[in-house]
């Protein structure tokens, strides 16, 4: 991110440029890209599995509760979708590469650092609950960050090196050197305070023989950064004769830095610096790349959202957003983070990019799965403003239903064209979208993931939308999910429940009790398997696609204003607890031993068993080793043996009968229950 080497150049000269900073009682504009990586990144957590989601909304809690106990209000500030100029197009290729690159370490055993595909949204779920505000731009979100932080004076949290470019007022205090971890006290009081170091502009200019600020963003441009890669500025830094740093390794990596900066020092303003540059390069380039490099430093501008007031009044007012004459109901829902940036990057650039996770680099990208689904979100964007069909975009064949993926070919990205699914008149207006009925958004939401209403009958709201993508999954036949995948999954489902078993206030010693055994049974599993256990690329790989499944099913369902409730991602899926049980249910372990310590969440993973068991092929009931030609005899022996293992019961009675504690606790919302029984 940023610029080239800035940030490593900065930290090397920390004495020089920073200042020591106990923080408290202040607002903090908070950099959330920036952040979500670094506590994934930094806090121990397991990245093979495909993401321990409850470990990292715990460390996201407990870094605002370090700062809610210092009196510091965080404002956290998301990026959006890619901007509709595409200028970091290049950028974004090169940092897929290297994700699959990561990736595909990872999966043989080695190092490299990948975000789990929800982490996005499990973070946000994490704000809401913590009631932490915060909001997502609908593109970057850097000049954003920097004028907010202007606006009320207060200090901006980032890993971003662009912020030693921005003129903040109060300074930028850099990720890696703020230790919310170690909250001290004030001597003498009970007043807290979180230490960190301050960035100061004014040190780094004066430093560079009182430099101008205004130099800067150019020094930017011309070191590259995210925005502009124009090989032509190589001909330049090789022409001029730039004045040396210090020697050594370090002063070698960081020549350019200093270099460009001792260089810039010695002009009076950017005009006569970039005229300077200029005069380097061959005449007939000069236009064009003085065009190119103004567009890039106007980058680091004031921007012209005033995101105080979407903090004080809600309202979201984007120029670039307003010009394309998006649905109101649209712009609301993507500044509340209630719509993906993957969605807005569909409706604007109708180009979408799939992240790799940690899978098998030999079988097709996880996300050929979930193919179906996007291609009937794809549908529902088709037709969202007259502005957006006058548009030519990008690398797309001449048809009014294409998009373009940028997806995982081997190890290597490929842009695929994609055509979205027509729909019929109601759903071809965006605009109304949400004017529809819930009878009519649920049934579309349940006819693309091919489920019957029936079937969730007895499912707890908070789990009918993942149950219903497992059964879209389980259908799918680039799955190749065996029993003992859909049993692990189904399992670490059951750790929100239990969570919310053993933290009620209201505790009944003998059923918690159960509960609790349970739930601590499961997070011996999860740390058994994680330090050097071999990964099963198979398994992680059909777990992968079970995920690409759930993030596109929870994006048509944002998009049809969820008409089924939206799932509590931080409790949902733990990838180390569901294959470290893979493993066991494979060797020493059955459900029904696993389950008897809990009769409550016995008789729960029971209802989510037999919804997904008839969505099921018949090959994963065939024990191994049978013939094709007696599938039907054997599918009617294993669905018998299936209930015996499980311990199914025939009184298929609701999960909420008065006398289940443990049911009760599942029904988060009467009135959605009411409504979704109106609609059977």
């Amino acid at each position: 991110m940023g610029i080239r080497g800035l940030m490593s150049f900065v930290e090397d000269h920390s004495n020089e440029f920073f200042t020591d900073l106990k923080l408290r009682d202040t607002k903090i504009v908070i950099d959330g890209y920036a952040l979500f990586h670094r506590l994934c990144f930094n806090s121990n957590l397991e990245l093979r599995y495909g993401g321990d989601y409850d470990s990292f909304a715990d460390v996201a809690q407990k870094f605002f509760e370090s700062l809610f106990a210092c009196n510091i209000c965080p404002y956290v500030v998301l990026d959006g979708g890619c901007d509709i100029s595409d200028k970091k197009l290049k950028t974004l290729k090169d940092r897929a590469r290297e994700k699959i690159q990561m990736a595909h370490s990872l999966s043989v055993g080695g190092g490299g650092y990948v975000c789990p595909l929800l982490i996005r949204e499990v973070f946000i779920q994490v704000l809401v609950k913590l009631q932490v505000c915060f909001v997502q731009c609908f593109s970057e979100a850097d000049r954003d960050i920097m004028t907010l932080a202007n606006h009320w004076n207060c200090p901006v949290l980032s890993s971003d090196s662009d912020f030693c470019i921005f003129d903040l007022k109060t300074g930028f205090c850099p990720l890696n050197s703020f230790q919310w971890r170690n909250v001290n006290t004030v001597k003498g009081t009970q007043d807290c305070y979180i230490p960190a170091k301050c960035f100061s502009l004014d040190a780094l200019c004066h430093h560079f023989s009182n430099m101008n600020k205004a130099l800067l963003p150019l020094f930017a441009v011309l070191c590259g950064n995210d925005h502009i890669n124009l090989p032509i500025i190589e001909t330049f830094l090789s022409k001029v004769r730039l004045p040396l740093g210090a020697t050594g390794s370090k002063g070698r990596r960081h020549h350019r830095v200093w270099g460009l900066l001792n260089w810039l020092s010695h002009f009076a303003d950017p005009t006569e610096a970039l005229d300077n540059v200029l005069e380097y390069l061959p005449k007939k380039d000069r236009e064009n790349v003085k065009e190119i490099l103004c567009c890039s430093m106007e980058e680091y501008k004031q921007s012209q959202v005033k995101l105080q007031d979407f903090f004080q009044y809600g309202t979201y007012a984007c120029p670039a957003a307003l010009n394309l004459d998006l649905p109101e109901w649209v712009l609301v829902a993507l500044a509340k983070g209630q719509l993906s940036p993957f969605i807005s990057d569909a409706l604007v650039l109708r180009r979408t990019i799939l992240h790799t996770q940690v899978e098998n680099m030999q079988q097709p990208n996880a996300h050929r799965v979930s193919l179906p689904i996007r291609q009937i979100i794809y549908g529902l964007l088709l037709n969202a403003s007259p502005h957006l069909e006058n548009m030519s975009w990008n690398a797309l064949p001449s048809q009014p239903l294409a998009f373009s993926e940028m997806e995982r070919i081997n190890k290597n990205i490929k842009t695929s064209i994609v055509n979205a699914v027509e729909l019929s008149k109601d759903h071809s207006d965006l605009s109304k979208l949400t004017e529809l009925s819930l009878a009519k958004r649920q049934i579309l939401l349940l006819d693309t993931l091919k489920v019957k209403r029936t079937i969730l009958e007895s499912i707890p709201s908070s789990l009918k939308l993942p149950i219903s993508v497992s059964c879209y999954w389980l259908q799918h036949t680039e799955s190749k999910a065996k029993l003992h995948h859909l049993q692990a999954l189904l399992l670490g489902m059951l750790m929100g429940p239990l969570h919310a078993i053993i933290t009620s206030p209201d505790k009944e010693d003998l059923r918690e009790d159960g509960a609790r055994m349970l739930y601590e049974e499961f997070q011996r599993v999860k740390e058994q398997t994680r330090p050097g256990t071999r990964l099963d690329l198979d398994t992680a790989h059909i777990f992968c696609q079970w995920q690409c499944c759930l993030q596109m099913g929870m994006y048509l369902n944002q998009l049809l204003s969820t008409p089924l409730p939206e799932p509590d991602l931080t409790r949902l899926y733990s990838g180390s607890l569901v294959h470290g049980l893979c493993q066991q249910l494979l060797t020493s372990t059955s459900v029904e031993s696993l389950l008897s310590m809990c009769p409550e969440a016995k008789q729960l993973y029971e209802h989510l068993f037999n919804a997904t068991r008839s969505y099921a092929p018949a090959e994963l009931f065939l024990p191994k080793g049978k013939s094709n030609s007696k599938k039907r005899r054997q599918k009617k022996h294993s669905t018998s043996w299936s209930k015996n293992r499980v311990g199914t019961t025939s009184d298929t009675r609701c999960l909420y009968e008065g006398s289940n504690r443990f049911g009760l606790l599942m029904v988060e919302n009467l009135e959605e229950q009411i409504e979704v029984s109106e609609l059977e």
